[in-house]
């Protein structure tokens, strides 16, 4: 069924992430004549992605616009620069929706005054249409907003919305922080089988198909990730020889928690 917008779309900003948010709403029927693409420098392939699918596109936002949903996917590093721009593309309906780490509902409005407002954290298996969003609303935001909102960012996967605003901090941790974990639990198993004796371009191929088809799996799966694993484990086998060593008191769990909490503690100074 095709995602209803009841004004104009604007995306400020079209790489990584906010190029594959366009891409799923594109592909889940949004007209390309409802969004305006802001952009100062947009590559030619990206141009020419646009104007196939009639997506308008500027450098800078139009004087006499007002947004129905702006949607800001530029990198946290430069949002204090980007922002005052962008005041005049809010008006009393508009619903504007952040995915930069850290930045605070707060910082938002001293920018761009009082609003319906959305801290949202994708990751980046939005691109291929795999992600999982973490959200969260202020009390400004209608619940026809809310659904909107919900469906613009579910083309990429399942969003979670939070009570506190406190809790994206958390969530980017933990998810939006995510793949790159995973990607170095790969380097490691991939490594860790070199050591042992493999090619190591075998190794990473063995690695990156187990990682892969593991998510897979637990995709696929009802099961809890607890009992995928236990359903591997034989007692007295080899990957429980494994296990022992990874789940000892002093190893995966606490250095995750360690992590984490870095990451945590590094979107909260973001936000500051």
């Amino acid at each position: 069924m095709p995602i209803e917008v009841g004004g104009p779309i604007v995306l400020v900003g079209a790489g990584n992430m906010g190029g594959a948010m366009l891409s799923g709403w594109l592909k889940s029927g949004v007209s390309g004549k409802s969004i305006l693409v802001l952009d100062p420098a947009p590559a030619e392939a990206l141009k020419a992605k646009l104007d196939e699918a009639g997506v308008s596109h500027a450098a800078s936002a139009p004087s006499d616009l007002k947004a129905s949903i702006l949607f800001l996917a530029v990198k946290p590093q430069v949002m204090e620069a980007v922002l005052p721009g962008l005041a005049s593309l809010v008006g009393p309906e508009t619903v504007v929706v952040s995915v930069a780490a850290g930045k605070t509902l707060a910082f938002l409005e001293k920018h761009l005054g009082e609003a319906g407002m959305v801290r949202a954290m994708p990751n980046t298996p939005a691109m291929v249409g795999r992600g999982v969003t973490g959200a969260f609303a202020n009390s400004k935001v209608s619940d026809s907003q809310r659904a909107q909102v919900t469906d613009l960012l579910k083309v990429s996967g399942p969003v979670e919305w939070v009570e506190r605003e406190s809790d994206i901090d958390a969530v980017t941790a933990v998810s939006g922080s995510g793949p790159a974990y995973v990607f170095y639990l790969v380097e490691c198993m991939a490594e860790a089988g070199r050591k042992l004796g493999l090619p190591a371009d075998l190794a990473m191929r063995l690695a990156r198909e187990t990682v892969s088809g593991a998510g897979e799996l637990l995709y696929q799966s009802s099961d809890e990730a607890a009992r995928l694993r236990q359903n591997v484990t034989s007692p007295g086998g080899t990957t429980a020889a494994a296990l022992s060593v990874l789940m000892a008191d002093d190893a995966m769990q606490p250095l995750f928690d360690k992590a984490l909490a870095a990451a945590r503690k590094r979107a909260e100074e973001l936000g500051s």
